[in-house]
C-alpha cells in the first residue's frame, strides 16, 4: 500500500475510534446519571435479594414453586415486622414529645433526684451528681441557663431521628423492591454469571460470582443478623428491668451494632439505671445486670460464627473489608467492601499460585532425584 494512502487511513481510523469512544463514555455517563437517584434503593435491594434468596426458595417449594408468590410473601411479613414497630415506636415518641412540650409550657417538669452514692464515682461522679442535683431542684431555671447548649442538642436529636426515619423508608422501600429480583433471581444468576465470565473466564467466572453472592449473605448475617439478635435481647432485659423507651433503646442497639459499635454504649447507662433509680431488690438487679452485660457482648460470640461462614476467604479478609468498606461509604459499604476485598483475596492467592511457581515435582525428593542422575553421568 501506498505510504500516502497509509497516512490517510490511520487518521480516519483513529478518528472514528475516538468518536465511537467518546459516544460510549457519554452514554455510560448518562446511563450512570440515571441511575444514580435510585442506587441506594437498587443496591440495598439486591443485597436483600441475595441474602433472603434461600429462604424465599424454601417458601417456594411449600407453595408449588410459585416464586412471585413467595417473594411477595416474604416481603409482606418482613414489611409488617419492620414497619409495624417503627409506627409504633414513632407514634410512642411523637406522644412522649408532645407530653414534653406540654409539660415544659406548663413548668411542671421535674426530675428524680439521684442517690448520693453517685458523686462517688471516678471521673464523672461530682460532676453528673452537681449537674443532675441543680436540675432536679429548679428545673425551669435551668432550662433557663442552658438554653442555647439544649437546644444544640435538641437540632441534633432532631436531624438524628429525621434520618433514622428516611434510612427505615429506603429500607421499606428497597424490601419491596428486592421481591422483584427474587421473582426473577435465576434469569438475573444467568445474566450475572454471563458478566462474570466475560471480565474473566469460563472458569473463573462462576467460583467469584458464587463468592460474591456468600460473602453478601455472610455479612448479611454476621452484621446485620448479629445487630437484631442482640437488640432482641437487649430488649427484652430493657422490658424486664422497666425501661420507659425500652424499644427505641434497642432500635438504637440495632443501629449501633450495624454501625460495628459495642453495644455496651447503651447497656451500661440502663444498668446504671436499674441500681440507682429503679426499684427492684439487689437480688433482681444483679440478676439483671448479669443479663444486660452477657446480651451487650454476645456479638464477640456470635460474629465469629456467623461471619465469613460458607465464604472461601478468611473471616479477617471479610471483616476488614466490611469494616473499610463501612468507613468509606456508609452502611453499604459493609458489603461493598468485603465482597471487593474477598474477591480481590481470592484473584491475589490465584495469582501466587500461578503458573510461575515451582511444582511440586521440582521441590524436594524430585530435585535431588535428578542431581543424582546428573552426577552418575
Amino acid at each position: 500500500m501506498d505510504s500516502s494512502n497509509v497516512r490517510k487511513t490511520l487518521p480516519r481510523d483513529m478518528t472514528d475510534a475516538v468518536i465511537r469512544i467518546g459516544l460510549l463514555v457519554l452514554l455510560a455517563v448518562a446511563c450512570v446519571q440515571v441511575m444514580l437517584p435510585f442506587a441506594g434503593v437498587i443496591l440495598w435491594a439486591l443485597i436483600l435479594a441475595i441474602a433472603l434468596y434461600p429462604l424465599q426458595r424454601r417458601v417456594a417449594r411449600r407453595l408449588g414453586g410459585r416464586q412471585g408468590l413467595a417473594a411477595g410473601l416474604i416481603v409482606t411479613v418482613g414489611i409488617l415486622a419492620i414497619g409495624v414497630p417503627t409506627v409504633v415506636l414513632g407514634s410512642s415518641f411523637a406522644g412522649r414529645m408532645h407530653d414534653f412540650h406540654a409539660r415544659f409550657q406548663d413548668d411542671a417538669l421535674t426530675l428524680p433526684k439521684l442517690d448520693p452514692s453517685v458523686a462517688e464515682w471516678p471521673v464523672v461522679g461530682k460532676r453528673l451528681y452537681s449537674t443532675w442535683s441543680s436540675a432536679a431542684e429548679d428545673l425551669p431555671a435551668y432550662l433557663a441557663q442552658n438554653k442555647t447548649e439544649l437546644q444544640s442538642i435538641a437540632r441534633k436529636g432532631l436531624t438524628a431521628a429525621a434520618n433514622t426515619a428516611g434510612a427505615v423508608a429506603l429500607f421499606l422501600a428497597s424490601l419491596i423492591v428486592s421481591a422483584i429480583m427474587m421473582a426473577y433471581a435465576e434469569p438475573g444468576s444467568v445474566a450475572l454469571e454471563r458478566i462474570f465470565c466475560r471480565l474473566t473466564d469460563r472458569e473463573r467466572g462462576p467460583r467469584l460470582q458464587n463468592l460474591s453472592t456468600a460473602t453478601v449473605r455472610s455479612v448479611a448475617i454476621g452484621v446485620i443478623g448479629v445487630a437484631f439478635i442482640q437488640a432482641l435481647l437487649l430488649g427484652v432485659g430493657f422490658l424486664m428491668a422497666g425501661i420507659p423507651v425500652a424499644g427505641l433503646l434497642a432500635l438504637i442497639v440495632m443501629l449501633i451494632g450495624i454501625l460495628q459499635l459495642p453495644a455496651v454504649i447503651v447497656s451500661l447507662p440502663v444498668i446504671g439505671y436499674v441500681w440507682w433509680l429503679g426499684d427492684g431488690s439487689t437480688s433482681s438487679n444483679a440478676m439483671l445486670t448479669v443479663y444486660l452485660i452477657v446480651a451487650g457482648m454476645a456479638d464477640n460470640v456470635l460474629k465469629p460464627l456467623l461471619l465469613g461462614r460458607g465464604v472461601e476467604s478468611p473471616m479477617i479478609v471479610v471483616l476488614i473489608g466490611a469494616l473499610g468498606g463501612l468507613v468509606w461509604y456508609g452502611l453499604i459499604g459493609l458489603f461493598v467492601g468485603a465482597v471487593l476485598l474477598a474477591v480481590g483475596y481470592q484473584l491475589f492467592m490465584e495469582w501466587v499460585d500461578g503458573p510461575n511457581v515451582v511444582p511440586e515435582a521440582e521441590t524436594g525428593s524430585g530435585v535431588l532425584e535428578r542431581n543424582g542422575a546428573e552426577e552418575r553421568t
